[in-house]
């Protein structure tokens, strides 16, 4: 039984048979809060008469199935999740009516009710396969269709989809009827529907194609935090760059934007009408980084209409491309078009950073991925897929050349408008417009696996010049792989406080050892940086005089982006043993005072928690992690007052606070008794300190709820979840553990708040150890029992991985043997859970040996 199931074969196959032309889609959504009626009137073609096929429809009853005129029992044709259409016609009429079910779990058709005004919010979601929760479909990118959408709903509602909204229909007392036009040839999953009583700005665009109609859509109680000139600003660069890079007019009637309350992604690109998380209305504080990620997240939904939307992959194969190209278009955009001029050196910071992590798992995959069916796609949304390739895009485009790559990415939107694609279609145009072969280049970095390591090997004589430099290349046993780079090597000297970069050498690197000439014959300079600028998609390493330099001077560079290559080498031989987390914490305390860069702060404090509390050895662990604590408060201190770099600092403060420790710091600061000057108590920094003193047992359940009841919204709600989560007492955990796991009901973004209490860093291992059984039994009914989405978040969210001790990793490398016909994406999860627990112990070891 195929069950929610879709493989790769059975979508050839259906696509092998079936044209689909258009699709109307009829929803009633004034019938009860938990489900409304569906009904789908399909019309499609079929290649050979006679044959059957089936649509899909998930968590739903059918109650009238006709094709053709010709009634069929849903009885004996719906099971399963699909409707059998067997007898089939050379072309096809299917209506099919039924009643589908609302989620609160971010997939399909999501309601939401708002505790400030008890308003209810709708909206779809429909990546990968979850169109089919809200209208029989044939769910597959490549059985693209015109659809049409009629909707009933309240008539104080505001209802957005794909297509310019209609005027409403009066429908009854108090209910409408709003009809939309059809949209253009368009993948299913990327249909959508936005229904309430949203409070909307609009604004207009001028575009190749004529005044393309704006609007940002969030609920009442978000509009006063909406900034939505900033919004408006970023998005109208977007459209102006996207449509002169690809010679392409954007391809749909408007766009509108729309905050969602409790979604699972940054975003969605659902076709002129993308979904955004709510974590993007500020309504506290936020840091420079975040309000940067922001902007890259709303160019890259908009990159996502040309590619993505307009030319559509035939399968998820290719779905590393559809995203993958939107990381490098929404950055080169913002690098280019924005205020963000320093967007690459963000993405080189974090992103490559994910990448990095992602690769070094047991489960890396190429860029390419196999996806044999949804339950391979599912996983697939990871640092390869984004991050990756989006890095080995970059170099693409410089071995191909900019203007060349353009060429190509021109003729292939004019060539495969509205239709669907295979890495292939691409490739042809870029090596028509390139003049060079690219199958050799997408073999070695599209279609293997694992990151290669870059390190100097520097030779000198007696005078210190130097006889020989030679880059070596390394790689893993499991993924041998060695690539061809094209980098930079940078040339440092010591003038006074300062590291001067003298010299930037150009060096293709291939193979093993690559000679560098341009070397030999200099005084050996003080530091040495190979992929300086970050031009390659690989580790680095630093020989001994050029670390020891980094450690002398850890705030020696002027530009933040040689000083983050540097901590992310250092960052790597950390999590490679090599370097003692003790040490690493001391290098990031060092170089932490006058940081100002966002996202290289947001980064190394990350990694110095890591650090702290799976690399440190265990008997230096909660001494390492105090003193990392009360440095990092003189810092915050000592930071300009109201800078990007406060903030950070009393956040990261708060993280590194548990049982044991002196709460008056930030009692003072949550109660105003001991402010700090510039920093704004605000809600998100009232949950950040409150959680941290419930997490040292300072704070009870009682003041949760109390805070709570200070404004009492859908967030506030969230973070008393996680605070109470977090208190650190048997019984906080058993509650939080039977809430979620054993029951169910629960919002996915409840689900997650809980998950992120109840495993805090720092919590005490007696807490949590008594969870490690528990957890591994408890891994097959929790995926079997719920949505996807909903066991990912307990698979990832639950797992006890502050313990990161030999216990837990032998009990789920134990789990992992005892259940190899457990489902794929299950096991993957837990071998991701393992790894880091692996890696953590070896780091370990290395630092107890200092």
């Amino acid at each position: 039984m195929p069950g929610t199931n879709l493989t790769r074969d059975e979508a050839a196959t259906r696509a092998s048979l079936v044209s689909v032309s258009t699709h109307d889609v009829e929803l009633d959504v004034t019938t009860g809060p938990t489900t409304f009626a569906t009904t789908s009137t399909i019309r499609f073609s079929c290649s050979s008469p006679g044959a059957e096929t089936f649509v899909d429809f998930l968590d739903g009853t059918v109650e009238e199935i006709v094709l053709n005129g010709t009634s069929l029992d849903p009885a004996t044709h719906y099971a399963d999740h699909r409707v059998r259409v067997p007898g089939l016609a050379a072309d096809n009429e299917l209506v099919v009516r039924g009643t589908g079910t609302y989620t609160n779990t971010g997939e399909g058709l999501h309601r939401f009710v708002d505790p400030v005004d008890d308003e209810v919010y709708l909206y779809s979601q429909f990546e990968v396969p979850d169109s089919r929760r809200m209208y029989p479909v044939f769910e597959q990118p490549d059985l693209k269709a015109e659809f049409a959408l009629t909707v009933t709903a309240p008539a104080h509602w505001r209802l957005v989809s794909n297509s310019p909204t209609p005027e409403p229909e009066a429908a009854g007392e108090g209910v409408a009827t709003w009809r939309f036009p059809r949209t253009p040839r368009i993948s299913s999953y990327i249909t959508a529907l936005v229904a309430g009583p949203y409070d909307v700005v609009r604004d207009s665009v001028t575009s190749r194609g004529g005044e393309v109609p704006l609007g940002i859509y969030c609920r009442r109680s978000l509009t006063p935090y909406l900034d939505s000139d900033a919004l408006f600003d970023v998005t109208k660069r977007g459209f102006a760059f996207f449509e002169e890079e690809f010679d392409c007019a954007y391809p749909f009637a408007k766009y509108d934007q729309v905050f969602a309350p409790e979604f699972n992604a940054g975003a969605m690109e659902n076709a002129g009408c993308v979904t955004i998380a709510e974590i993007y209305v500020f309504r506290s504080r936020v840091t420079e980084s975040i309000v940067e990620r922001r902007a890259l997240t709303v160019l890259h939904e908009l990159a996502h209409m040309w590619f993505g939307d307009l030319v559509t992959m035939r399968w998820w194969d290719d779905l590393w491309l559809n995203e993958s190209f939107a990381e490098w278009a929404s950055t080169t955009c913002q690098a280019e078009a924005t205020h963000w001029t320093d967007a690459w050196t963000t993405f080189g910071t974090h992103e490559k950073d994910w990448a990095y992590r992602q690769d070094q798992l047991s489960s890396t995959h190429p860029i390419v991925a196999d996806m044999v069916d949804l339950e391979a796609v599912e996983i697939n949304f990871d640092g390869i897929t984004y991050a990756k390739g989006a890095s080995v895009l970059k170099q693409l485009v410089a071995y191909v050349g900019r203007d060349a790559f353009r060429d190509g990415l021109r003729a292939y939107f004019a060539k495969h408008a509205w239709g669907n694609t295979t890495l292939e279609d691409l490739l042809v145009e870029l090596e028509a417009t390139s003049g060079r072969e690219l199958r050799e280049w997408s073999r070695l970095w599209l279609e293997t696996a694992g990151v290669a390591t870059l390190r100097p090997v520097v030779e000198v004589d007696e005078y210190g010049g130097i006889t020989s430099a030679v880059v070596e290349q390394t790689a893993p046993e499991s993924h041998p792989t060695l690539r061809p780079h094209r980098l930079g090597i940078g040339l440092y000297e010591v003038r006074g406080d300062v590291l001067e970069r003298t010299d930037l050498l150009d060096v293709d690197v291939d193979g093993a050892r690559t000679e560098v000439p341009a070397l030999v014959g200099r005084p050996q300079p003080d530091l040495l940086l190979v992929n300086d600028d970050d031009l390659a998609y690989a580790k680095i390493r630093l020989d001994e005089r050029s670390l020891a330099t980094a450690v002398a001077h850890p705030r020696g560079f002027t530009s933040s982006l040689p000083r983050a290559l540097v901590l992310a080498s250092a960052w790597d031989m950390t999590r490679d043993a090599e370097m003692g987390a003790r040490a690493f914490v001391d290098l990031v305390l060092a170089t932490l005072p006058g940081e100002s860069d966002s996202t290289l702060l947001r980064t190394v404090i990350a990694q110095l928690q890591t650090a702290v509390h799976s690399y440190t050895a265990p008997e230096h662990r909660d001494a390492t992690r105090r003193s990392a604590r009360d440095r990092m408060w003189e810092l915050a201190g000592a930071a300009e007052p109201g800078s990007d770099a406060q903030l950070q600092l009393v956040t990261a403060t708060a993280a590194l606070t548990t049982v044991g420790d002196d709460p008056a710091v930030l009692r003072g600061l949550l109660d105003g008794t001991a402010p700090l000057e510039g920093l704004d108590v605000d809600f998100e920094m009232r949950w950040t300190l409150l959680t941290a003193l419930a997490a040292s047992g300072d704070a009870d359940t009682p003041e949760i709820d109390a805070e709570r009841a200070r404004e009492d919204t859908a967030t506030g709600r969230e973070r008393a979840a996680r605070a109470r989560a977090a208190l650190p007492t048997p019984e906080a955990k058993e509650v939080a553990w039977r809430e979620i796991v054993e029951e169910s009901g629960k919002p996915n973004a409840v689900v997650d708040a809980v998950g992120l209490g109840f495993t805090r860093p720092g919590t005490p291992a007696e807490l949590l150890r008594p969870y490690v059984e528990k957890y591994h039994a408890s891994l097959v009914t929790v995926t079997s029992s719920r949505s996807h989405a909903i066991a990912e978040s307990i698979v990832l969210g639950f797992y006890p991985r502050p313990l990161a001790d030999a216990a837990l990793l032998e009990a789920t490398q134990a789990w992992l043997d005892d259940n190899p016909d457990a489902p794929p994406a299950l096991r993957r999860m837990v071998a991701e859970n393992r790894d880091p627990v692996a890696r953590a112990l070896t780091a370990q070891e290395r630092d107890a040996r200092d």
